[in-house]
């Protein structure tokens, strides 16, 4: 399978870059966990990734096909899904049609549903009266659905209680371990770095840090000093 490869990867926004010359490798089968301070530009790094906004220079390949200057669309058709910050349910259409635009089958939707038990409480209500939580959910059911090969979550612990973020996070493991490259930015550090195979650490922009996630959580000293950007 096919490895999405990051080089020299610029973001800039305003006044200037929020991310610079950053490399990044996401092969099949392995979560990445993106850590760093607030404003470090996680965020932004993984909107240029997604063509959510475009980079100032640098590139972005699927295997040996460059997609620098694909549209998001485009993207996505080459099996690239981003969950964004905050909630993107479509709220007319109930839960189960929200998760029928991309589990396309009835069958596929009940293993969602199954996965997520709050959600089938829910199956015939409307998605725009669920809780913040329960939009959440409904967001990564329909991106596990749509199997991409590379998927960048943001903040997947964002509107939920800790009891089902960690229920969670071994779906997420499932999903790595079906094929999937994952990219998981998450404001729990140690819990990401706790189901990734690999860390990257990000810092005023810049990669303070690339290797082992396990090797991240075992010297927490090493972990401090990525957070501040020392070598």
């Amino acid at each position: 399978m096919n490895a999405l490869r990051i080089a020299g990867l610029t973001v800039t926004r305003g006044a200037g870059p929020v991310i610079r010359d950053v490399d990044l490798t996401l092969e099949p089968g392995r979560i990445t966990a993106l850590v760093g301070p607030n404003g470090a530009g996680k965020t932004s790094l993984l909107e240029a990734v997604s063509g959510v906004v475009p980079a100032a220079s640098g590139t972005v390949h699927i295997g040996a096909d460059e997609i620098t200057k694909q549209s998001r669309v485009a993207r996505a058709r080459r099996g690239l899904a981003h969950i964004e910050q905050g909630r993107a349910v479509f709220g007319g259409l109930t839960v189960l049609e929200n998760l029928m635009l991309t589990a396309r089958t009835r069958a596929r939707a009940d293993e969602l549903f199954e996965a997520f038990p709050e959600l089938e409480k829910r199956r015939d209500s409307s998605a725009a009266l669920l809780s913040g939580g329960e939009q959440q959910m409904v967001v990564l059911a329909r991106a596990f659905a749509a199997r991409p090969s590379f998927l960048l979550i943001d903040e997947m612990s964002l509107g939920l209680a800790p009891v089902v973020f960690t229920r969670l996070l071994p779906m997420v493991t499932r999903f790595a371990e079906e094929g999937a490259a994952i990219l998981l930015v998450e404001q729990f550090t140690h819990l990401a770095l706790g189901v990734a195979s690999d860390a990257v650490v990000v810092s005023s922009g810049r990669v303070t840090y690339a290797g082992s996630a396990q090797g991240l959580l075992d010297s927490p000293g090493s972990l401090h000093s990525a957070y501040l950007g020392e070598s």
